[in-house]
């Protein structure tokens, strides 16, 4: 069986990244359907638009309710009041078919994956920290 190079970097990827990388990953992915949904719907290809919008409420969905509450706090809460409300622009962009709900997502989504990728930018450089001081190579 013949396996894709992209598709086997990609897996290799996801299995390998960190919490906050794999929450970046999320957030593209949610964003790129949402790109694609508002062309569908600029060409009036409406089966292909319910397709990404249908993708991207499951990224959100998916993010929604990896939430931890217990050790997320506050923020938990208010990011779930987010993704409720993405899920809710989603769900009237896909009925009445306009972008403009789609664009007041991609905006909001943005502004997280940015938060996140700063975020799991400092996890990693931590991590890679504490590599260097735990290895000892004097021998």
């Amino acid at each position: 069986m013949y396996n894709n190079p992209y598709e086997t970097y990609k897996q290799t990827e996801i299995q390998t990244a960190n919490q906050g990388k794999l929450i970046v990953m999320l957030y593209e992915g949610a964003l790129k359907f949402a790109n694609a949904a508002i062309v569908a719907i600029n060409e009036k290809k409406y089966d292909i638009a319910n397709n990404n919008i249908t993708r991207a409420e499951d990224i959100v969905t998916e993010l929604l309710v990896s939430l931890d509450y217990d050790r997320g706090g506050e923020i938990a809460k208010k990011l779930a009041s987010i993704y409720i409300y993405i899920n809710q622009q989603l769900l009237e962009a896909n009925i009445t078919k306009t972008v403009d709900p789609i664009k007041v997502v991609i905006g909001l989504m943005s502004d997280l994956k940015q938060s996140w990728e700063q975020i799991a930018n400092q996890v990693t450089e931590t991590d890679q920290a504490d590599m260097n001081h735990s290895v000892d190579l004097s021998g």
